[in-house]
């Protein structure tokens, strides 16, 4: 195993292709960074961009930004990490960031070994896992059915920081990843050369989401210096700072428990971390542990087509509508379900549609504290139907009553405003994450595989 003193670890932002100023890049390399390594995907978006492979930023952001970490890199010879590749983390992602690295390269005239690390799972496959008693829910989820994942369209698995520390080892330059915790793709360097797992895992944790853990996130990213005993935080923009408070906060992001975070090979343990501020700008973190977990296991994530979509949107200023808008919206439920079935003969059960009333309750629902009437309200429909042409029919069906449904003590018949002409946008194929399972692996890299090349030809 490698082992060194300690390892400095930039990390440029929260998602690769959000960008950044390249001079904060410039100055982490001169503090010494030994690697680079970014995030590129989340579930946070939904489940769309992995149900239909598609990456979530635009490849000219994705190439902007490669061009900045891979020029530095190339000048500092250090590593490039990118994890979760293409928003998803499916085959097709990872080849996608390759192409525009490629690209990149060959316009910068920079010579470096890339690897690509793939981490989509073939459905039979995983059915022997399931059959084998190796795959196991996550709460709340229940058992997993051999049915749910014929029927996803792309199934991920998360891994860790073995396949990316077997490529570097390899001789990767550029580490371009499928999917992978946030952490791993920041833990695996500092791991690879020998730094306690503690540190290593609690550092990868603070720096994921680049600076946001600094007074000021949209300034840039930061810069994590490991060692045997903990770890410090600085911020890349000179103007910002980091503070016991901003980085221990960190842990409460995106973790049910803010002691503990799980990873494939065991659980990080921060109850005893003490963050201290070393000076107005950088912080010391120390105490930090790592168990190692008796199985190891690879979260499975899956996204499966729910039907397809037609939304349409207006907007309502009357007042009369607005001094009972629930009313008006339940009225408004019961009628479009009246007339759905009258026009196209469809039951109740063979479509679904939502109303969300955005102004009034769209975010909370129920949970609304505010209970005056509101000034004015968009109402969005949201159609779902076994295919686009019957939930764009079902629209067109309510296009009037969105326009003049009036409520029944109205003795004329409002209008409302339509957002676009025309009223209803096919939105295509919906999503829905069906998996939230781990698989029991042996080896760790069992369900992932590496390819190494250099430039287009990776």
């Amino acid at each position: 195993m490698d082992s060194v003193k300690s390892v400095r670890v930039l990390s440029p932002s929260g998602m690769l292709g959000a960008g950044w100023d390249h001079a904060t890049i410039e100055r982490g390399i001169a503090l010494g960074a030994d690697v680079i390594s970014i995030d590129a995907g989340s579930t946070d978006s939904g489940p769309y961009y992995l149900g239909s492979a598609t990456p979530k930023t635009t490849a000219k952001a994705v190439a902007r930004d490669l061009r900045s970490l891979l020029t530095a890199a190339s000048g500092a010879g250090i590593p490039v990490i990118v994890g979760s590749c293409g928003t998803s983390g499916t085959d097709s992602g990872v080849d996608w960031v390759a192409g525009i690295a490629a690209e990149v390269m060959a316009r910068e005239g920079l010579d470096l070994k890339v690897a690509r690390i793939y981490s989509e799972q073939n459905a039979a496959e995983l059915k022997e896992h399931l059959d084998a008693g190796r795959i196991h829910p996550l709460p709340p989820s229940g058992r997993l059915r051999a049915e749910t994942l014929e029927s996803c369209t792309h199934i991920v698995g998360a891994m860790g920081h073995e396949p990316i520390v077997a490529a570097l080892r390899a001789g990767a330059q550029v580490v371009l990843a499928g999917r992978a915790t946030d952490t791993a793709v920041a833990a695996a360097y500092p791991l690879m050369k020998g730094m306690p797992p503690g540190p290593t895992w609690h550092a990868a944790k603070i720096v994921e989401c680049g600076g946001q853990c600094t007074s000021n996130p949209r300034a840039g990213g930061v810069l994590a210096t490991i060692d045997a005993g903990g770890f410090t935080i600085e911020p890349l923009d000179p103007a910002v700072s980091c503070t016991p408070i901003s980085v221990a906060a960190h842990m409460l992001y995106e973790t049910v428990n803010p002691f503990e975070m799980r990873e494939p090979d065991g659980t990080l343990d921060v109850r005893d971390a003490r963050y201290t501020a070393i000076d107005d700008r950088i912080v010391r973190v120390e105490g930090s542990r790592f168990h190692v977990a008796d199985q190891y296991t690879i979260k499975l994530e899956g996204a499966r087509i729910t039907g397809y979509e037609t939304m349409s949107f207006t907007a309502i200023r009357d007042p009369l509508i607005l001094a009972d808008i629930d009313a008006w919206a339940d009225l408004m439920r019961t009628m479009i379900r009246r007339r759905v079935g009258q026009t196209l003969a469809l039951a109740d059960d063979e479509y679904a549609f939502d109303l969300r009333l955005y102004g009034h309750n769209a975010v909370l629902g129920d949970l609304e504290p505010e209970t005056g009437p509101p000034r004015e309200v968009g109402v969005m429909l949201l159609v779902n139907a076994p295919d686009q042409a019957t939930a764009t029919a079902i629209a067109k069906v309510a296009n009037p009553l969105m326009l003049h449904l009036p409520t029944p003590a109205m003795d004329y018949l409002p209008s409302l405003a339509f957002a676009s002409s025309p009223a209803e946008v096919e939105r295509g194929a919906a999503y829905e994450f069906v998996l939230n399972h781990v698989v029991d692996c042996a080896d760790p890299m069992s369900l992932f595989r590496i390819e190494m090349g250099e430039n287009a030809d990776v």
